[in-house]
């Protein structure tokens, strides 16, 4: 479909073409709600929306529900997983088109899954993409600026994200359950919506809690709970999936066991580990905030940044001011190159350089080799930091070309390949 897309807006005049994007993804929406025979309405569906959390809160959900005994789909950035079947998401795209949402729900469907758990995103709903899913339930964990360039302004991209919410109103699901996060500020927006529950959370519902670098020690409703994730964030995510769960019954000691026993997952704030004396962090950070954020989890940590800014012709005024926060955070900051798509990579790297003012930030465009250095300058108690992708499947340049990508694969390579000493070396020592 982006192809044709592209295509199309070679050949079409730009005004007509603006003015028919609309129509075209409402007949797309449409026609895989037809093709595949309106799936949402025989199966459970919760949306989650917002800037920040929507995949993790999707997995930490999926893995609340499960616990509880039910079966669960989901769908976001990191994947689609159907049961115990579980694929990788390769398109780039946190919520698909190409009647790709709708194909996934009838699968669910079609499995007799419990529960189907979306991501649902503000460029989802731009195109249409939410429209004919009638959810169950929809959740809002935080709202702030992001996707400006492709919305036009914040406004309009607070509007897609109600969009979302407004669901509610129309789907003819017997239950219709709204959970907001009460700390943001949009709060009042969403708790608009005409749902008939409406349930809210806050950081606050675990108090006391400690937050660590090596996870969360908090309470809900009386239950102690240690999870091993960290960052406030989590925190925020926890107890998005939480309110959803309890609304749906599960109680806070099978609430405990889930929360215990899950991991984190790929790409968000993932540990890579291969017997080094320092501490490796993959993050999908790519805002102010989540890169912020993240920092602060290690802030009493030397650490060392690998980051490249943001994708080419989006969000370019933030380029500055990420490379001021590693400035501030990080010891060591080390720019390079993330998806320029058709803008100069050096033009990205120099914004973001432009915001490090302290000291010389290392310019390494090649992101393998800019990872290589970062490992050849850590020491025993050290953290890595490399963000911006995730699990991002490829590195896009010039004319939409693809890279196969993977930050994790690659950390762990040249970590490996740092703590193997070279046969020349062996054969020296011997």
């Amino acid at each position: 479909m982006e192809s044709s897309l592209r295509f199309l807006k070679k050949i079409i005049p730009q005004r007509l073409y603006v003015l028919g994007q609309p129509l075209y993804h409402r007949i797309l929406a449409i026609a895989g709600a037809v093709i595949y025979r309106f799936p949402s309405r025989k199966i459970k569906v919760i949306g989650v929306t917002g800037t920040k959390g929507k995949s993790s809160t999707v997995e930490i959900l999926s893995a609340i529900l499960e616990e509880a005994g039910y079966t669960t789909a989901a769908s976001n950035t990191i994947r689609f997983k159907i049961g115990k079947v579980s694929v990788d998401n390769k398109y780039k795209m946190s919520m698909p088109g190409r009647a790709a949402v709708q194909r996934f729900i009838r699968q669910a469907v079609s499995a007799k899954i419990d529960f189907a758990i979306i991501e649902m995103t503000s460029q989802g709903a731009l195109m249409s993409r939410h429209l004919y899913i009638e959810p169950d339930a929809i959740i809002v964990t935080n709202v702030s600026p992001e996707h400006i360039e492709a919305h036009g302004s914040f406004e309009a991209y607070i509007g897609e994200k109600i969009k979302i919410a407004k669901t509610l109103e129309t789907s003819k699901k017997p239950r219709r359950i709204l959970v907001v996060n009460r700390d943001d500020e949009h709060k009042d927006r969403f708790l608009a919506v005409n749902a008939p529950e409406k349930k809210t959370y806050s950081a606050e519902d675990g108090q006391p809690y400690s937050i660590k670098k090596e996870g969360i020690d908090f309470t809900w409703k009386g239950t102690p709970i240690a999870s091993p994730l960290s960052g406030r964030f989590n925190l925020y995510n926890m107890m998005a999936a939480i309110s959803c769960a309890e609304a749906y019954g599960v109680d806070a000691s099978v609430i405990k066991r889930a929360l215990e026993k899950f991991n984190g997952i790929r790409g968000r704030v993932e540990k890579i580990e291969v017997g080094q004396d320092f501490t490796v962090i993959v993050d999908y950070a790519h805002t102010t905030d989540s890169l912020e954020k993240l920092y602060q989890v290690f802030q009493n940590s030397r650490k060392i940044a690998v980051l490249g800014g943001t994708g080419g012709g989006r969000d370019k005024a933030r380029r500055k001011e990420m490379g001021s926060l590693a400035d501030r955070y990080c010891e060591e900051v080390i720019l390079t190159n993330e998806d320029p798509y058709d803008e100069d990579p050096t033009q990205i790297i120099n914004d973001v350089a432009a915001g490090v003012t302290t000291r010389k930030p290392v310019i390494v465009f090649d992101r393998r080799e800019a990872i290589r250095t970062a490992i050849s300058k850590a020491q025993t108690g050290d953290i890595i930091l490399i963000t911006g992708k995730g699990t991002d499947p490829y590195i896009m340049g010039a004319d939409n070309s693809k890279i196969p990508w993977d930050d994790a694969t690659v950390a762990r390579e040249e970590l490996q390949s740092r703590l193997q000493p070279s046969p020349i070396a062996t054969s020296l020592a011997s």
